[in-house]
């Protein structure tokens, strides 16, 4: 089991997402980030954003570095996520560490409203 995977069933024992309150979970990969708020009471996905959708190819050409397409990520979670009412979340960095990109989610997210 890598060190990652070790970490994430750590934090996965103190966190989790209520309706209320879901948690925001990053994935990384090598070039692409996404994100997406889960209530785990439902086991259901409310809202996703990932450097993939069609909506923001144009703007993920122009992204000067990852860290730029992270933080832009996090702010489109944002505004999905004020369209389906949802304003407070658990942050879950799903085992990375907190810095980079995935701090860059996270900072774009709060940016454009939502708390945590």
């Amino acid at each position: 089991m890598s060190t990652r995977l070790r970490s994430k069933t750590k934090i996965r024992k103190k966190i989790s997402g209520t309706p209320e309150r879901p948690r925001l979970t990053v994935y990384r990969s090598l070039s692409h980030i996404y994100a997406q708020l889960i209530d785990d009471v439902a086991g259901k996905t409310l809202v996703t954003a990932s450097s993939l959708e069609k909506s923001v190819q144009e703007d993920v050409k122009n992204a000067k570095g990852k860290i730029a397409l992270s933080k832009m990520i996090g702010g489109l979670l944002a505004e999905k996520a004020k369209a389906a009412n949802i304003t407070a979340v658990v942050f879950d960095r799903n085992g990375y560490r907190y810095h980079g990109r995935v701090k860059a989610v996270a900072d774009g997210a709060r940016e454009n409203g939502l708390q945590f």
